[in-house]
């Protein structure tokens, strides 16, 4: 296929002499790629990055980290060092593992939170959870027996560009079963960055191992695309996962859709603008309705109008990479790429995650949307503010990350069993016009 058209046809699955690059190798490749952006990202928002990637690490790695420092203390003791540099060396090591413990503690009690924005939607018997190893050692989350992955299936080619994602299903899923529900993953990093190789994985593991096919999706990025390219091609996910669901094995009307960041943006966006002929050009007439949404740690409002944002997010990330347009010549563009100005009431029910410590996407964004959502919305709209979490916690495996793992799958399932979603074949009010930004 080319240009804009959406191919439903065979399969096609990625060569078998190209290797899929791993975690480290597919994050150094797009490191690189961001060196290479121009304009060069002014020095400030590349401090805030710094920083925040520092943060989260050393806040999602808190077991670890106390750990460590135990081993320290314990060295120190054992090889009897003395003097001055010793006491500043174990005094460095208690005042380390005292605030990891602290951490931990606020990882541990995301469960709570969780708990609480879930209630009413208790687990099935018998789901099974991220194993407790995985916890002691986090890369295991991204590995695991219990699924089986099925990487590169071309969804869509676009001037010249193949679109790819991977397939990921319970190893114990049989050919003869029955239809099972899907979950389309959107990765994030800006509009510009990230690819499926990195993110998403432990999620889709488990979601997998509860009986979900799972389908981490790319996407064109900045600066070579300008939005809508991001929307439309997640639309094309959309459109061709349910045109081959047949094949896939999955039910046409269970597709949900998830992702962090800037997919969790995509997410929101894909969730509330079903069918919108100016999102699908070339595949109008294909259904991209989703039965659910789940954005993590999403950007909802790009024109900034709750004054929420940092000078860098609009100026160089919006204006110079992503539009290529300043937002003072075009408002009504950002306006309808925004979710919370997209809200009405035929949304599909949402579960909206964020950190309560974000420092790229500001938590006030998610608790203005999640506002705005529920006041319109006839579906259930759920929110989750995590303890001390940072931007993108899930990238670094965790406690954390598997119980909100476990928290999405929990409402996944009541969606897909019925509780509180739109029966499929049914009809549900389209988007209406964009909603008025507050005076």
């Amino acid at each position: 296929m080319a240009g804009t058209d959406v191919d439903c046809g065979a399969l096609a699955a990625e060569p078998t002499t190209e290797r899929s690059p791993s975690f480290v190798r597919a994050a150094v490749r797009e490191q690189a790629r961001i060196v290479r952006i121009r304009p060069r990202a002014p020095l400030a928002l590349v401090l805030r990055v710094t920083r925040w990637w520092a943060a989260t690490v050393l806040r999602e790695s808190g077991p670890h980290l106390i750990a460590a420092g135990i081993a320290a203390l314990a060295a120190l003791r054992v090889l009897g060092v003395r003097g001055r540099v010793s006491a500043m060396l174990r005094g460095l090591a208690v005042i380390g593992t005292a605030w990891e413990a602290r951490n931990a503690w606020l990882a541990h009690r995301s469960t709570i939170r969780i708990d609480a924005a879930l209630e009413g939607l208790e687990p099935e018997a018998g789901v099974p959870r991220v194993p407790r190893a995985h916890l002691a050692i986090p890369p295991l989350m991204f590995v695991t027996r219990e699924v089986r992955r099925e990487r590169g299936l071309v969804f869509a080619e676009v001037d010249g560009t193949r679109l790819r994602l991977d397939v990921y299903r319970s190893a114990a899923a049989s050919a003869g079963g029955g239809p099972r529900p899907a979950v389309i993953q959107v990765h994030g990093g800006g509009w510009f960055a990230g690819s499926r190789y990195e993110q998403g994985i432990p999620l889709l593991n488990h979601l997998a191992q509860i009986g979900w096919t799972g389908f981490n999706i790319d996407y064109r990025l900045s600066p070579e695309a300008t939005f809508p390219d991001q929307i439309v091609d997640v639309k094309r996910a959309i459109a061709w996962v349910r045109s081959n669901a047949g094949r896939l094995g999955i039910d046409p009307g269970m597709i949900c859709i998830t992702g962090g960041s800037a997919g969790g943006h995509l997410t929101a966006l894909a969730g509330l603008t079903e069918n919108a002929p100016e999102y699908q050009p070339g595949f109008e007439g294909a259904d991209t309705s989703l039965a659910a949404a789940v954005p993590f740690y999403g950007v909802y409002d790009f024109t900034n109008a709750g004054g929420f944002y940092y000078a860098g997010m609009r100026d160089w990330v919006l204006e110079q990479v992503v539009f290529k347009r300043r937002y003072a010549d075009a408002p009504g563009l950002f306006r309808a790429a925004s979710p919370s100005f997209r809200v009405h009431a035929g949304a599909p029910p949402f579960l909206v995650i964020h950190g309560e410590r974000d420092t790229l996407v500001p938590v006030a964004d998610a608790r203005d949307f999640v506002a705005r959502l529920r006041a319109v919305s006839r579906q259930p709209v759920r929110y989750i503010e995590l303890p001390a979490a940072e931007h993108a916690f899930d990238l670094w495996p965790s406690e954390r990350t598997a119980r909100v793992a476990e928290g999405i799958g929990r409402f996944l399932q009541a969606v897909a069993r019925g509780g509180g979603s739109q029966p499929p074949g049914t009809t549900r009010p389209q988007p209406g016009p964009l909603a008025e930004a507050p005076e």
